[in-house]
């Protein structure tokens, strides 16, 4: 038979993330309503997720909500616009810095929409995809699209604000982990043209053999 505290919707003990995940980001977005200065330790109570877990969910919410404030408020630094948000500067630093990060995205979605587009006009992605950005570290700004027809010249290709554009050997995990960019060979190739060439020149550079 089922176990009578199971049936009756007790929650198991000790189970690891109490909520699921894809709810964090909500559930801590209300808990920052009502507070400001709440701490990844008491989200870590509040919802019983891992310290890990709410510790990201809060400064990927703090970076956000600096960076809409910067928005509005552009003459803030992202220290000014936490402070103006109730946010102990000692909990945000990992914030502000990530908001500076968000800002950077923001300020070059259009480019990478515009790759995108002409990606998608080559004939080399299925349907128009948005870029996949991400803030690996918080602290740089790194977009994948994936190639995902038959005549692509690679399985995707990524763009990173250090360096502009490469190639990438996988459509699974274009973006590499860690710091250091992935060294050319395997289906990595750099594309050269600067951090962000003209749309038209990223799939010239695609379609070129290297010399």
């Amino acid at each position: 038979g089922r176990d009578a505290a199971a049936t009756r919707g007790g929650r198991p003990t000790r189970t690891g993330d109490q909520v699921p995940r894809d709810q964090v980001p909500a559930l801590t977005a209300e808990l920052l309503d009502a507070d400001p200065t709440i701490s990844a330790a008491t989200v870590t109570e509040r919802l019983g997720v891992h310290r890990d877990t709410a510790q990201q969910a809060l400064t990927r919410l703090r970076a956000d909500r600096i960076a809409d404030h910067i928005a509005a408020h552009p003459t803030l630094t992202p220290a000014e616009a936490a402070a103006q948000l109730g946010y102990p500067a000692g909990q945000v630093r990992r914030a502000t810095a990530r908001a500076e990060t968000v800002l950077r995205a923001r300020h070059i979605a259009p480019y990478l929409d515009d790759v995108a587009a002409a990606l998608h006009r080559a004939g080399w992605t299925m349907q128009e995809t948005e870029p996949d950005v991400q803030f690996p570290g918080d602290d740089r700004v790194v977009a994948a699209l994936v190639l995902d027809s038959d005549q692509a010249p690679a399985p995707a290709v990524v763009w990173d604000e250090r360096y502009g554009w490469r190639t990438a050997a996988s459509r699974r995990h274009p973006i590499t982990k860690g710091a250091v960019p992935p060294s050319e060979g395997g289906g990595v190739r750099y594309l050269a043209g600067g951090i962000t060439p003209p749309p038209g020149d990223v799939v010239t550079a695609l379609t070129t053999p290297e010399a």
